[in-house]
This record gives C-alpha cells, sequence and structure tokens, in this order.
C-alpha cells in the first residue's frame, strides 16, 4: 500500500495541521524569511525599479511567475537531476521562465517592460530565485514547492510595492505617477540609491520590531 494518503483519506485533525503548515509556509516568506528584509536577497533589483509603484508591481509580478514556475519544474524534477548539474539545469528552468515573462511584457505591458530593461532579463540570475530551487524545491513536493513561492513572491512583492510608494511620494510627489499634491517640495535624495538603502533600513527595523 502506498505511503502517500489522498486527501479524503486525512482526520480532521491531520487536515488542520497541513493547513497550519501551508499557512506557516507561506507566511514565512512575508515576515520570518523575507527575501528582501530578511534574507538581504535580490537587492539590486530592489534599488533599481523601486522608484515608482507600477514598475514595482511589474517586476514583484513577474518574478512571482518565474519564481513559481521555476519551482514547480524542479520540485517535479527533483529526482532526475544529476548531483552534478543541478545548478546549470536550474539556470535552463529559470531562464526558460524568464524568458516566457519577458516575451509577455513586452507584448502586452510595453512601457513598463521599457522601464524595467535589463533587470527583467537579469531575474535569471536572481539570488532569490535560484536559492529557493536550491534550498527548497529541490527536495520537497510540488504543493510545498507552490507555497513556498507564492509565499516568497508575495513578500518580495510587498515589501518592493512598500518602498516604491515611500520613495515616490516623498521623491516625486506622486502615487504610480498620479500627483498628489497641488505644492510640494521633493525630497531627491529618496529618488537615488541612498534613499533606497534608507528606506530599506527603516522597514527593516520595522520588521524586527514586529518579530520580537
Amino acid at each position: 500500500m502506498s505511503s502517500k494518503k489522498l486527501l479524503s483519506e486525512f482526520t480532521p485533525l491531520e487536515m488542520a495541521s497541513r493547513k497550519a503548515g501551508f499557512l506557516t509556509g507561506f507566511t514565512k516568506g512575508i515576515i520570518k524569511e523575507n527575501p528582501v528584509l530578511g534574507l538581504m536577497l535580490g537587492l539590486c533589483s530592489v534599488l533599481a525599479v523601486s522608484t515608482e509603484v507600477k514598475n514595482a508591481i511589474g517586476m514583484g509580478c513577474a518574478m512571482t511567475f518565474v519564481l513559481l514556475g521555476s519551482n514547480i519544474l524542479v520540485s517535479l524534477l527533483r529526482k532526475t537531476i544529476p548531483q552534478k548539474v543541478r545548478i546549470p539545469v536550474f539556470l535552463i528552468v529559470i531562464g526558460s521562465f524568464t524568458t516566457i515573462v519577458d516575451l509577455v511584457m513586452n507584448a502586452y505591458a510595453p512601457a513598463i517592460h521599457k522601464n524595467l530593461g535589463i533587470f527583467i532579463p537579469l531575474i535569471v540570475v536572481n539570488c532569490i530565485i535560484i536559492a529557493r530551487a536550491e534550498a527548497f524545491a529541490a527536495k520537497k513536493q510540488i504543493l510545498e514547492s507552490v507555497i513556498d513561492a507564492l509565499g516568497m513572491g508575495f513578500g518580495y512583492t510587498l515589501v518592493l510595492f512598500v518602498i516604491a510608494t515611500i520613495r515616490e511620494i516623498s521623491g516625486n510627489g506622486t502615487f504610480s505617477g498620479v500627483k498628489l499634491f497641488a505644492e510640494f517640495n521633493p525630497v531627491l535624495v529618496m529618488m537615488l540609491p541612498p534613499g533606497a538603502f534608507i528606506t530599506i533600513g527603516l522597514l527593516m527595523a520595522v520588521l524586527r520590531a514586529i518579530k520580537k
């Protein structure tokens, strides 16, 4: 008899335990192991595209798509990928999904695609995606890998959105390109890399306070 159970064969207590596990797997990417504020991964794209909210959302969606697709495929192939060539295989898988999102954004969201520029192709070597493929998807079943990808993708997108909101409002007086104030003296440093570092530092302090 197979050791794997059908969903209907779990007792209510087992179902509750699995749901709690899935919830923990999803929320860890938002707070406990947030890829930006907790693990400090993918900062290059965060610093570059967080000057406008629409660019931040576009980058977050692109990252989440690639992360989800690569986690699913790596999890499905985890038992057939030779240990010695796992990293090249991971890069091929990630590169394939990056090409898909690059072409789709170029076709249906050309303005955002132009603004993001080189940072879309650079998703291939983003530390967040490679780290999740190596540390999680290559060792876990597909459902757990999907939950992990969604949690990490949402955590990345949420932080990117918050950083972009703070920087765009304080540095340009707009939100997603919409002017908010009749008269406004912008804090120009917020539109520069130092502004991104300042914002990330403040958010890290807030996150650590929440954890405590």
